[in-house]
């Protein structure tokens, strides 16, 4: 099987004054396609440098990031805007919805940004509401919702365009531990209908959660856990949302 996600020997280098940081520092790592995957560390540890350059919000500085079998770590910033829009779907920690808009609303802009017809943006935005239990909020606005029911409609959000992986970035990190055990237990319900999800987190007992966690240190892997056997074909039961 080709890979979903590859990083071949990859570095990302900054230029702090005279120190050069190496944020990447060399990693090589493979994430197929339905898994679900933690990346772990502490500050400083590169795995937000990972997610930035999984979701092509970055480039590397050298090696070869692979999607799906392309090289889109050497691609141009219009052609990362199309991966990002196409095939990242983003979940991050402070919700990032926009105030004016209602929840409706919210889910279907994701979609307009690549292209999606109107009518096809609004029956696939409700259809993703209608899964992570928010149907009966359509037309409140993100300040008339909890903080779990806005991090449900920010995975939404990213699940509407059926993107390739769902790249969650501390996606418990604002809520209390009951709501954060519930936005955890949804991730894994979406695992289990094939979607692949890659969860950056620094807390330990979220990652646990993930059949797969790969440890980072300076920049480096030290430690790629398999917790539970990987094994597509039953990861795909029930179809993909």
């Amino acid at each position: 099987m080709t890979p979903l996600i590859e990083f071949r020997n990859l570095y990302k280098l900054y230029q702090m004054g005279e120190t050069v940081v190496r944020a990447i520092d060399g990693i090589s790592m493979k994430i197929m396609k339905g898994e679900f995957v933690a990346i772990v560390g502490q500050s400083g540890s590169g795995k937000s440098t990972c997610m930035n350059i999984i979701g092509c919000l970055d480039v590397p500085t050298s090696g070869d990031y692979l999607l799906e079998g392309k090289n889109v770590g050497s691609m141009r910033d219009n052609e990362l805007a199309e991966i990002r829009n196409k095939k990242v779907g983003f979940i991050f920690q402070q919700y990032n919805l926009l105030p004016k808009l209602n929840v409706l609303e919210n889910v279907e802009v994701s979609m307009m940004y690549a292209g999606v017809p109107k009518k096809q943006r609004i029956e696939r935005a409700k259809e993703v509401i209608e899964r992570v239990g928010l149907s009966d909020k359509l037309y409140n606005r993100p300040n008339q919702l909890s903080g779990g029911q806005q991090q449900r409609v920010s995975i939404a959000r990213a699940l509407a365009g059926r993107p390739s992986v769902i790249l969650a970035d501390e996606p418990t990190g604002a809520l209390d531990s009951r709501t954060g055990r519930e936005v955890i237990g949804l991730l894994k319900e979406l695992h289990r209908e094939g979607n692949t999800i890659v969860l950056i987190t620094h807390d330990t007992s979220i990652a646990s959660e993930a059949e797969r966690i790969i440890r980072l240190a300076d920049g480096r892997i030290i430690e790629d856990e398999k917790r539970r056997a990987f094994t597509p074909e039953g990861l795909q039961e029930g179809g993909r949302l």
